[in-house]
Parts: structure tokens; sequence; C-alpha cells
């Protein structure tokens, strides 16, 4: 670990600020728990024929370093869905954390997933699930939501035991309802409870 002080990483990648509402809510339930909430996303990704865009985006939140990753203490992983997969961008991230996997700077830090969907069955399941693929080759805990929350069993849109979820509809202009959002909180709540209690594991036992 490095020498600032211990943060829980949200990490995502968002198309219409969907995914980056619901990632802001994760955000919260780790503040709330009395952690620190460190909020990344990544670029875009772009075909050669593009022009590059700045390491340093004009606005909103910073693109997430291999330190960032690295020195994390927890991760929350969101993408929205496409095809049932988390997007190209993030998966393209994912696919050069190779030198993290080697040296094994993640195992045993938990990790948690969330994404959004244009509509109720368009893939979100699937999404988080397979986030979950990379997260358990790294050997990180998964952590999901559990129906102790009354939101689980409550809502009518996103939300699942996962994963938080948002259904974004068709234009992607539904705003996130109060369930979701918290699912959200609840979600990050977790995940930086667990994150202390797992930092004073002992694992040579």
């Amino acid at each position: 670990m490095s020498q600032t002080d211990p943060y829980v990483l949200v990490l995502y990648y968002s198309n219409y600020g969907t995914t980056k509402t619901l990632a802001y809510a994760i955000a919260q339930g780790i503040e709330d728990a009395g952690m620190t909430a460190r909020i990344r996303t990544v670029p875009t990704v772009a075909p050669e024929t593009t022009s590059s865009k700045p390491a340093i985006p004009d606005e909103g939140d910073l693109y997430c370093t291999m330190d960032d990753l690295k020195d994390c203490s927890g991760l929350a992983l969101g993408s929205p869905t496409h095809f049932g997969n988390m997007a190209a961008p993030m998966k393209y991230f994912w696919d050069n954390t190779v030198t993290l996997w080697l040296a094994g700077n993640l195992q045993n830090k938990p990790a948690s997933v969330f994404t959004a969907t244009g509509s109720m069955h368009g893939g979100q399941e699937t999404t988080l699930l397979t986030m979950m693929l990379p997260l358990m080759h790294h050997g990180m805990v998964i952590v999901g939501v559990p129906y102790a929350e009354p939101a689980l069993n409550r809502t009518h849109r996103g939300g699942t035991p996962y994963g938080a979820s948002h259904v974004s509809g068709a234009s992607h202009d539904q705003p996130i309802s109060t369930d979701e959002r918290d699912l959200g909180i609840a979600q990050g709540r977790r995940l930086a409870i667990t994150a202390a209690a797992l930092a004073q594991a002992n694992w040579n036992r």
C-alpha cells in the first residue's frame, strides 16, 4: 500500500451518465462508512484513424491510473451493458492490468460491480457476472448486495444481488429510482466495511 490514506476506488465508464450517477451513489455509501472514495473513469477506445484525446480530460472525473488501482483498499467497478458484457473501454483497461496480476497487487481486496441498461432485460445481470471474472482472476473477494437490504425486495427496476444496477429506459432518460440509489449506497457501505475488515486479516496463517 502507498502512504496515502486508505480509499476505495470507484471505477466506471458511462455513455449517457446513468452509470456515473450510480457510481456517485456507491461513493456516498463508502464515505458514509467512514472510508474515502476515489472516483475515476476510463477514456473511450477509438480506432487509429481517430485523433487521440488528452491524458487528462477537459472536464469530469480523472482517468484511472494503474497506481490508483494498485493502491486501493477495495474496488467498485461499473460499466453500462454492451450485449451482456462490460463496455469496450473498460475491457481495454482491464486487459492492460497484467503487471498488477503478476505482482498480486489486488489479491484479497474486496470488489463489487454495478451497471446500467436501457431495458429491464437488457443483460444487466450477465454484465455484472462477466465483470466479476477479471476481478476473480486478480484474486479479489467479491461483495454483492444481500437480501437484508429492503430495497432489493422492493425494487421494480434495477437492483440485483450481484450488484447495483439502473434501468435507464430506451432513450436513457429515466432518472435513477429511490430503490436503485439506496441499493448503490448500501453496496458502497458494505464494500467499505469489508475493505476495512480485510485489511486487518492475517492471510499468512
